[in-house]
C-alpha cells in the first residue's frame, strides 16, 4: 500500500511550522516506504504529493473563530473542521481537493489532522501549546498509517 505523509507550513510562522515539525518527529519512527513530504500548501503541491497514493494524510494548522491552541481535528471528510475559520494559506485543502477531483488525482482515502494555532506571525518555533501536541499528533498518524486499507465501497445489492 503506497502511504503519503504531507506536513503542510511554514516553520518561520511560529504555529504554521506544526506540519513539518510532525514530518521530523516521523523521520526515524516510519516505514521508509512511507512517502514524507513537507510543502507550503500550495494546491499543484499537494496533487503531486499525493498522487497515486492509496493513503495520504495530512497535517496542518487551522485559525478558529475560538481557538484552543494544539486541539486536534481528525477529518475523513473535506472541508474545515467544526468551528474552524480558515486554513492557514490562501488556498486551502478543499481548493486542492475539488481540483484532484477534477483531475483524477484524487488518492484513495485522504486524512486531514487539522491543529487550531495560537500565533502564525513571523517567528521560529511552535507555540507552547501547539508545541505540546506534537506527540500526540505523531502517535495519531502513526496509528493511521498501521490502520489497513479502506473497505471497497459496497456494489449494488443484487
Amino acid at each position: 500500500m503506497t502511504r503519503t505523509v504531507i506536513g503542510v507550513g511554514n516553520p518561520y510562522r511560529r504555529d504554521d511550522g506544526v506540519g513539518p515539525a510532525v514530518i521530523d518527529r516521523l523521520r526515524s519512527r516510519v516505514d521508509p516506504a512511507v512517502h514524507l513530504v513537507v510543502t507550503d500548501g500550495e494546491p499543484t503541491q499537494l496533487l503531486d504529493a499525493w498522487a497515486g497514493t492509496e493513503l495520504a494524510i495530512v497535517i496542518d494548522a487551522v485559525l478558529c473563530e475560538r481557538p484552543e491552541p494544539g486541539r486536534l481535528h481528525r477529518s475523513d471528510a473535506v472541508g474545515a473542521p467544526a468551528g474552524a475559520a480558515a486554513g492557514t494559506h490562501a488556498l486551502g485543502m478543499p481548493d486542492a481537493i475539488r481540483l484532484a477531483e477534477v483531475l483524477d488525482r484524487m488518492p484513495r482515502r485522504l486524512v486531514v489532522y487539522a491543529v487550531e494555532a495560537a500565533e502564525l506571525g513571523f517567528g521560529a518555533g511552535l507555540t507552547p501549546a501547539v508545541a505540546a501536541s506534537v506527540p500526540a499528533i505523531v502517535a495519531a498518524v502513526l496509528d493511521e498509517l498501521t490502520r489497513g486499507p479502506a473497505p471497497e465501497p459496497a456494489g449494488p445489492p443484487s
